[in-house]
């Protein structure tokens, strides 16, 4: 784990947020499913802070039945009504059927070009290496963001605005925004392909 002095000053001292963001945040992500289920607990967290979905994360794999989105894509309403009870999960109707909703979207892509290889092309196949000194630098959103954001909702999905869009990008490594004064930006930049 990194120092705590030094890390990116978003995560905190919290274990669970420290644990993330040395292990996980900006690392990046090849794996189609890994990135759906990425994409979709982003868009649960609109309104919340990520580390009440982080917290909740494995009781959103276990109700979501491993984020496997052929299965996701056949559910209906008792599923739904099943999910809306469950209290370890953000129960929000909307989000739990834009989820069914994007998994069917998600298998158009993945069956089209492969849902990895939709997503990347946005950065043709690169992570941009970022220089940011301090939070007040790490941009809300950009122009690659919003043009991911535009094509996610013209193939079907929901709850994928630029701003979610663009922590998701942080997230799964296709930007590297750990500061460059956190030992975790040097860490990860050599994980890009």
């Amino acid at each position: 784990m990194e120092q705590a002095g030094q890390r990116c000053p978003w995560c905190g001292e919290e274990e669970i947020y420290t644990r993330y963001h040395d292990e996980e945040w900006g690392v990046p992500e090849w794996d189609s499913r890994a990135l759906w289920e990425k994409l979709i607990l982003d868009g649960f967290q609109a309104g919340l802070s990520w580390i009440t979905i982080l917290k909740k994360r494995e009781s959103f794999r276990a109700g979501f039945e491993g984020f496997e989105p052929a299965r996701i894509a056949t559910w209906g309403e008792a599923e739904v009504t099943r999910l809306l009870a469950d209290p370890g999960i953000v129960r929000h109707r909307g989000k739990i059927e834009a989820t069914i909703r994007n998994a069917r979207a998600y298998l158009a892509i993945e069956e089209r070009q492969g849902f990895a290889d939709f997503l990347w092309s946005f950065q043709d196949g690169r992570v941009v290496q970022n220089r940011f000194h301090s939070i007040a630098e790490v941009p809300a959103q950009t122009p690659t963001s919003e043009a991911m954001s535009k094509a996610l909702k013209k193939a079907g999905f929901t709850f994928c605005g630029p701003t979610i869009v663009y922590a998701f990008m942080q997230a799964t490594g296709m930007v590297n925004d750990h500061l460059v004064t956190c030992p975790a930006h040097d860490r990860v930049a050599p994980l890009a392909r």
